[in-house]
C-alpha cells in the first residue's frame, strides 16, 4: 500500500506499524510528527536508533533501557537486583555499578581456559529476561499509559535487537499498550514485516513517498580529530570501548583509519563471540580477514585469532558449511606447519563431521582428532599446555565413543583426562575443564541409565560450578525420572533462579508439578513454558493433561488442538481430544478423533473399546460391536478380555432389534 504522510498520521495506530521510506530528514520529520502526535494524546514516546552500524548489536534497546533504567532503579530496586545479568549485556555501562552475583565458571575463565560456548539461544534468554522485566514495572508503574516506539533503520537491526521488539510485540504488546513504528529502507518493509508474521504478529506495512538525504559524514580531518579526544576520553576502559563501539568504528571509517577499524572490529567479534551472540559478532568479522592482509600482513597471530573466533560463532549458529569452508580453506593454509595450530584446526574439523553434520560421521571425525592429537605432541608448547590440550582433544574422543555406544571408553577417557590435569596442573589451573569432565561422565551413565552414577557425577559438576543453571535442570531431570520429585522440584526452581527465563525448565517444572498433583501451579508453570516458546509441544500436551485432571474439557480440548496443530502423527492426543469431545457432548467431534487414532495406531485396545462407547451414544451398535471384537484381539490381559466380552453381551440383544427393525 502507499499511504500518504498526513492520512497515516491521522489514523489510529495498529500494533506494529513498517514504515517503508528512504533514510534522511524527510523521515526523520515524518516520525517525529507521529511521535508527536502520540505524545499529545496521552502516550509516552520513544525515538530508537536500531541500526547496528550506528548502535551496535542492542541498538535501539539500549536507548530504551537506558531512558527508563533511573525510573525502574529509584521505584523498583529489588526488581533491577534481579534482573541485572540481562540490563548489563544490553546497556553494558551499567556494569560501572551494577554486579552480576551468580557468575559461572563459562563466565569466570580467562580466554585461554574457555572451553564452553554457549548455545545461540542462550543469548535470547537476555532478551525475554528484558522483556519480564519492563513487564513487571510498567504493569505496576503505568500499566495504562500507552507506549509509541519508534524503531528508524530497522531493517538494519542486530540479531538481539531484532529478536527484542518482535519478541515484545507477541508477548507483552498488547497487555502493555505498545504500539511499534519500525522503518526500512524501500524494498525491505516486506522482510521486516515477515519478521513479525513468523512469530503469529500482524504487522502493517505502509510505503512513503519521501525524498531520500543521507546524513552528512564528517570530513576525515575532522573525524580523525573526533576519534583521538574519543580514545583519549575512553582509554583501556574495556566497558567504555564496547559502550562506544559503534561510535569508535564509524568514526575510525571516516577518518581513514583502517587499522584502528580492524582494531575494533576485531574486538567486536571477540567479545560478541564470548557473550554467545553469535549473529552479530559475525557482522564485526565481515571485510575483517581482508583489513588483516593490507595492515597485519606478517602477524600471523592475530589472523588465527580472528579465524578462531569466527569459527566459533559459525558452530554456534549451527553453520556447518561456513564453518566447513573457513576451517579447511583460509584457517587449514594458516595452520599448515604450525603443529599447534593444527592440533586445534583439526578438532574443530573433527565437531563438525562427528557432532553437528547431519548426518554424522564418527570415522571422519574420530580421523580428524587423532590427527589432531599427533600434531599436538609434536608442537612446542609449555608443558601445562600439552596437557589442557592433549585432554581436550581426547575429551572430543570420548564424545565418539559416547556416540558409537561404547560408553565405557568413553568413560575411561574423561577419568583418565581428569586425572591428568589433577596431576599436572595447580587447583586454579583450567577449573571450567575439569568441571565439564565431570558432567561429560555424569551424562554417559546417563545414556547407560545408571541413575546413583549419573547423579553423582552431575552433583560433583555443580559443586565445582554452582551457578551454572542448566546443571540444575538436568540434575532436577533425573530426580523426575526416579520419581524423587522433591528433589527434582528444588532443582527445577534453583535452575530458573540462576537464569534469565527459558522455556526448557518451566516446561520441566509442569511435569514435576503435574506428577506431585499440584495442577494448578503445573499449568502455571507450563503458561510461562508457552509464553516464551509458542510452539513447544510438551508443554501443550503436559498443560492439557493438568486441564484434564481438573475437569476444565473445554482448555484441554484447546491445548490438545493446539499440540496436533504442531504434531498431526500423536496418536495420544488424538485420543485423549476424544475423550474430552466425548465428555463434552461432542459425539461426532470425538469420533473423527478415535477414527484419526485408530488409522494411526490401530493396535491398541483400549481406542476401539472408547471408539465403540461413542458408536453406542450414537446407535450404531453393530459397528460398537465390531469394535469391541477387534478390542479382544490386543487386549493385554484375561481380566481385560472378560470385560470386553460382557460389554458385547449387553450389547447383542440391541443389535439384533435393530437389524429387525431395518437399520
Amino acid at each position: 500500500m502507499t499511504t500518504t504522510l498526513s492520512s497515516l498520521v491521522s489514523r489510529s495506530s495498529p500494533q506494529v506499524l513498517v514504515v517503508e521510506a528512504p533514510a534522511g530528514a524527510a523521515r526523520q520529520s515524518w516520525l517525529k510528527k507521529r511521535l508527536h502526535k502520540a505524545a499529545q494524546s496521552g502516550a509516552r514516546t520513544f525515538d530508537l536508533c536500531c541500526s547496528f552500524d550506528a548502535g551496535g548489536p542492542w541498538a535501539g534497546v539500549n536507548e530504551l533501557f537506558s531512558e527508563i533504567f533511573p525510573e525502574i532503579q529509584s521505584q523498583r530496586p529489588r526488581l533491577v537486583e534481579h534482573h541485572s545479568l540481562e540490563l548489563v549485556y544490553a546497556v553494558p555501562r551499567l556494569r560501572h555499578s551494577l554486579t552480576i552475583d551468580n557468575p559461572t565458571l563459562t563466565d569466570q575463565a580467562p580466554p585461554e581456559e574457555r572451553v564452553r560456548s554457549y548455545p545461540a539461544d542462550r543469548a535470547f534468554r537476555t532478551i525475554h529476561g528484558l522483556i519480564e522485566l519492563l513487564d513487571s514495572w510498567k504493569s505496576e508503574a503505568c500499566a495504562d499509559t500507552p507506549w509509541v516506539i519508534v524503531g528508524d533503520s530497522y531493517d538494519d537491526a542486530g540479531e538481539m535487537c531484532k529478536r527484542f521488539f518482535v519478541e515484545l510485540s507477541r508477548r507483552r504488546g498488547r497487555k502493555l499498550h505498545i504500539s511499534l513504528t519500525m522503518c526500512a529502507e524501500p524494498g525491505k518493509g516486506e522482510e521486516v514485516r515477515s519478521w513479525f508474521g513468523k512469530s503469529g504478529v500482524e504487522a502493517e506495512l505502509a510505503t512513503l513517498d519521501l525524498p531520500a538525504g543521507p546524513d552528512p559524514a564528517l570530513t576525515p580531518d575532522a573525524a580523525a580529530e573526533k576519534l583521538r579526544r574519543f580514545e583519549e576520553q575512553i582509554g583501556d576502559d574495556r566497558i567504555e570501548v564496547q559502550a562506544n563501539l559503534p561510535e569508535l568504528i564509524r568514526l575510525s571509517r571516516q577518518a581513514g583509519r583502517l587499522e584502528k577499524l580492524m582494531h575494533y572490529k576485531a574486538f567486536g567479534l571477540e567479545l560478541y563471540n564470548t557473550l554467545g551472540v553469535y549473529a552479530d559478532a559475525i557482522r564485526y568479522s565481515e571485510g575483517l580477514l581482508e583489513l588483516t592482509d593490507q595492515y597485519a600482513a606478517t602477524n600471523d597471530y592475530l589472523r588465527w585469532t580472528i579465524m578462531v573466533k569466527m569459527l566459533n560463532a559459525y558452530v554456534g549458529l549451527m553453520d556447518v558449511p561456513a564453518t566447513k569452508n573457513l576451517a579447511e580453506g583460509a584457517a587449514m593454509k594458516l595452520a599448515e606447519k604450525r603443529p599447534a595450530m593444527c592440533g586445534y584446526l583439526f578438532y574443530i574439523i573433527a565437531m563438525l563431521y562427528a557432532r553437528y553434520q547431519k548426518p554424522r560421521d564418527l570415522a571422519k571425525g574420530e580421523e580428524y582428532l587423532e590427527r589432531g592429537f599427533a600434531a599436538l605432541q609434536e608442537a612446542k608448547m609449555p608443558e601445562d599446555d600439552l596437557h589442557f590440550h592433549s585432554v581436550f582433544n581426547r575429551n572430543g574422543l570420548a564424545m565418539v565413543r559416547n556416540f558409537q555406544g561404547r560408553h565405557q571408553d568413553a568413560i575411561e577417557l574423561c577419568v583418565s583426562g581428569l586425572a591428568r590435569l589433577n596431576a599436572h596442573l595447580g587447583a586454579d589451573k583450567h577449573r571450567l575443564h575439569r568441571s565439564v569432565l565431570i558432567y561429560n561422565i555424569g551424562q554417559v551413565y546417563l545414556a547407560l541409565r545408571d541413575y546413583e552414577e549419573a547423579l553423582k557425577h552431575y552433583s560433583a559438576a555443580i559443586a565445582m560450578d554452582p551457578n551454572y543453571s542448566e546443571y540444575y535442570n538436568e540434575r532436577g531431570s533425573i530426580y523426575l525420572q526416579l520419581d524423587r520429585l522433591d528433589e527434582a522440584h528444588a532443582d527445577y526452581l534453583k535452575a530458573v533462579e540462576l537464569s534469565p527465563p527459558y522455556f526448557e525448565v518451566f516446561t520441566n517444572l509442569g511435569q514435576c508439578y503435574r506428577r506431585m498433583e499440584q495442577l494448578e501451579k503445573a499449568i502455571e508453570a507450563y503458561s510461562r513454558a508457552l509464553d516464551i516458546e509458542p510452539n513447544h509441544l510438551l508443554a501443550f500436551l503436559g498443560r492439557a493433561k493438568a486441564h484434564e485432571g481438573l475437569a476444565r474439557t473445554e482448555a484441554a480440548i484447546a491445548d490438545y488442538t493446539a499440540a496436533l496443530a504442531l504434531d498431526s502423527t500423536l496418536w495420544e492426543a488424538l485420543a485423549s481430544r476424544g475423550v474430552m469431545h466425548y465428555e463434552a457432548g461432542n459425539l461426532h467431534s470425538s469420533l473423527a478423533d478415535f477414527n484419526s487414532a485408530i488409522e494411526l495406531k490401530p493396535n491398541v485396545s483400549d481406542l476401539y473399546e472408547n471408539r465403540a462407547t461413542v458408536l453406542i451414544d450414537l446407535n450404531r451398535h453393530p459397528e460398537a460391536i465390531r469394535d469391541l471384537e477387534t478390542a479382544l484381539n490386543f487386549a493385554a490381559s484375561e481380566e481385560d478380555k472378560a470385560a470386553i466380552e460382557s460389554r458385547i453381551q449387553k450389547l447383542q440383544p440391541h443389535s439384533v432389534e435393530k437389524q429387525a427393525a431395518g437399520y
